[in-house]
């Protein structure tokens, strides 16, 4: 193994960093999921998913889920597939933005932030839940008697 590919990934902080994109994927989907709640009100979220082409019921959807899978990634509880489940919203905020052009500077937000959401709940989901990860205890099944055999 060359130099190079043996320290690709420290093993001791790894989980660490997992954390990290962890918790600030969560810090932004908690705050979309508070925005769409309490700012624009599901109501006004609906209309706007309407204005953009979506049915305005995939409101009703799209907030809650991610104020779940922000609470997911916050504690680390299946963060994987919480990261997972997210990757069909931001397809949807992709199909919004990308008219826009790349830089999110740009009227109406480009596409630049929705495409680095996406790679970062890909990562997520490739990598795990990471340290600090809330677990509930494992259950292992009983042990199957031996049967014995004439």
């Amino acid at each position: 193994m060359s130099t190079l590919n043996r320290h690709a990934i420290d093993p001791r902080t790894a989980a660490y960093g997992v954390t990290a994109l962890r918790t600030i994927l969560a810090v932004v989907f908690l705050f979309a999921a508070y925005k769409k709640f309490f700012l624009f009100t599901l109501a006004g979220t609906s209309q706007f998913f309407a204005a953009q082409g979506f049915p305005a019921w995939t409101a009703y959807i799209v907030a809650p889920a991610e104020l779940v899978a922000g609470l997911a990634l916050l504690t680390g509880f299946h963060a994987r597939w919480a990261a997972l489940a997210l990757i069909p919203t931001m397809l949807g905020a992709l199909k919004v933005h990308a008219a826009a052009g790349w830089s999110f500077g740009n009227p109406g937000g480009g596409a630049e932030y929705i495409v680095v959401l996406l790679v970062a709940l890909l990562a997520q989901g490739l990598l795990g839940n990471g340290a600090f990860a809330l677990r509930l205890p494992s259950r292992k099944p009983a042990p199957t008697p031996a049967v014995a055999t004439a």
